[in-house]
């Protein structure tokens, strides 16, 4: 038996000593490091991605490109990147719809996000904003005047979604429960529909995440009756949030933009990309960036992200077992 336990005992060695050997050949020379996204190109994840991108290549000295495997809601991006070579060089460009909303909604998992993905930097947080044609509903000058509709006429109100289940109906199924109201919800294939029904008038109001928002909201082709987070955001000027604007005191409902690798990469790894995107997103003109968007930069390791995705599959599963949304 001693001899047996001293060769395992040097194999255990072996792979304790050749961790670091590898990781210290990450990024290994002429190897791309791609970035996975779950959505189209010009998504708001796509435009975050790309943006990381070119500097995160020059805090590790890489190519960085970024690949959309776009289906399933974000399960097929993140079905690749559990399986590819836990080596670094694949990251997953994640939202919590995909991580944490994903979970409950859907019948069939690729995989389980807690056990097979690692997180590695929580990017930043996304919220939404009640949005109105002021072409189509001028009536609805706040969101008082909202609640006030759908009060008198139950049922009789609705609202867009990019698709369902995803966190634009789940917002929406948020703000009817929180203010006692009776909406019909109406799903579209993605954004571009969604606003487009908005801007036509074939539904009354729109929560949508705020990077969509920007342009139109500048244009004066929407009106913000108020924003989901917790504050004001420096990209609406005015927009009052959700829970002053709709008397609704502490309400809020947000997601969030996370990177992850194959569950398992080294620590070591984890930690120099979590180095290296730290650089690029804590620096003045990438956070000037992101607020522009009406995003709130976050920032969160690996350990935080982890307990940050532990929390919101709990919370997301009862805001889906309510919305009754479900996809087989």
């Amino acid at each position: 038996m001693r001899p047996i336990r001293f060769a395992l005992a040097l194999i255990a060695l072996a792979g304790l000593l050749c961790q670091p050997a590898a990781a210290q050949a990450f990024p290994q020379a002429g190897k791309p490091i791609t970035i996975v996204g779950g959505f189209p190109n010009g998504s708001g994840t796509d435009i975050y991605a790309r943006r990381l991108a070119d500097p995160l290549g020059r805090a590790l000295g890489a190519s960085v490109i970024v690949d959309n495997r776009v289906g399933a809601g974000g399960n097929i991006a993140m079905d690749q990147v559990a399986k590819a070579e836990a080596d670094g060089h694949t990251i997953l460009f994640a939202t919590s719809a995909m991580l944490a909303i994903n979970p409950a909604l859907y019948a069939r998992m690729p995989i389980d996000t807690m056990r097979d993905l690692a997180p590695v930097i929580a990017l930043a947080e996304v919220p939404n904003a009640l949005t109105v044609s002021p072409e189509k509903r001028p009536h609805f000058t706040d969101c008082r005047a909202v609640i006030a509709a759908a009060r008198a006429r139950p049922g009789a109100l609705n609202y867009a979604s990019t698709g369902n289940g995803t966190s634009t109906h789940l917002a929406g199924a948020q703000f009817a429960a929180a203010a006692g109201l009776e909406i019909v919800h109406v799903p579209y294939r993605g954004g571009p529909f969604a606003m487009q029904a908005l801007l036509a008038g074939d539904v009354d109001v729109f929560l949508h995440q705020t990077p969509a928002l920007v342009g139109p909201f500048r244009q004066g082709q929407v009106q913000l009756l108020g924003v989901t987070s917790r504050e004001p955001l420096k990209a609406f000027p005015g927009v009052p949030t959700m829970a002053d604007a709709c008397s609704l005191p502490g309400f809020a409902s947000t997601t969030w933009y996370l990177l992850a690798v194959p569950a398992r990469t080294p620590e070591v790894i984890i930690a120099r990309l979590e180095r290296a995107v730290r650089e690029v997103i804590s620096a003045p003109d990438f956070v000037a960036w992101v607020e522009e968007l009406g995003l709130t930069p976050m920032g969160q390791g690996p350990a935080e992200a982890r307990a940050l995705l532990a929390k919101d599959l709990v919370t997301w599963a009862e805001v889906v077992r309510r919305a009754g949304a479900r996809v087989d």
